[in-house]
């Protein structure tokens, strides 16, 4: 069978990774980037209303949260849509603060924080009914609930019963205003 002209035939023959250089010039050392193109970001990212937290890969955290579609508890006149898109929405959040992509304890966590898995004040669930109405094609509205949740309140552990009631209170409060 014939060689491949581009194979090296012996071990020496291998081309090697040192450069190409004249003797004694020697490759100058990597310079630091600045943002000087057109629409780079000098300041870094903007934060406020509506602007989210970016990280990687973070919509993947809606077909984590379809997952649970059958686990969800919902109030009456709850649309499902509507809360997977909040529930998918408040996991990107959580996902992005710990700067790593969504995974199902994240969605899970979501899921639990806005009552839609184990036990919940009726209270709630009906204001968290009219809070959700739209969610799923409003980002605006998507938007709000998640802003109002602090980075505190979204990276604790799920396992803290006590921790949720309190930060059910101060999410209904601080969207109230």
């Amino acid at each position: 069978m014939a060689t491949d002209p581009f194979v090296a035939p012996e071990l020496d023959d291998l081309p090697r990774q040192l450069p190409n250089l004249a003797p004694g010039v020697r490759m100058p050392p990597a310079q630091s980037w600045h943002a000087t193109r057109p629409g780079d970001l000098e300041a870094g990212q903007p934060t406020g209303a509506l602007l989210g937290r970016p990280g990687p890969n973070v919509g993947y955290a809606l077909s984590l949260a379809a997952r649970l579609r059958d686990k969800l508890v919902l109030a009456l006149h709850e649309s499902i849509d509507d809360a997977i898109a909040v529930i998918g929405e408040l996991a990107m959040k959580r996902a992005a603060s710990f700067g790593r992509g969504p995974v199902l304890h994240d969605i899970e966590v979501a899921a639990s924080l806005l009552g839609y898995v184990g036990d919940v004040d009726p209270a709630f669930a009906e204001w968290r009914v009219q809070m959700t109405h739209g969610a799923d094609h409003e980002y605006g509205v998507r938007r709000a609930i998640v802003d109002a949740v602090p980075d505190a309140v979204v990276r604790m552990p799920p396992q803290v019963p006590s921790l949720l009631v309190e930060s059910r209170a101060a999410l209904k409060a601080a969207l109230d205003h």
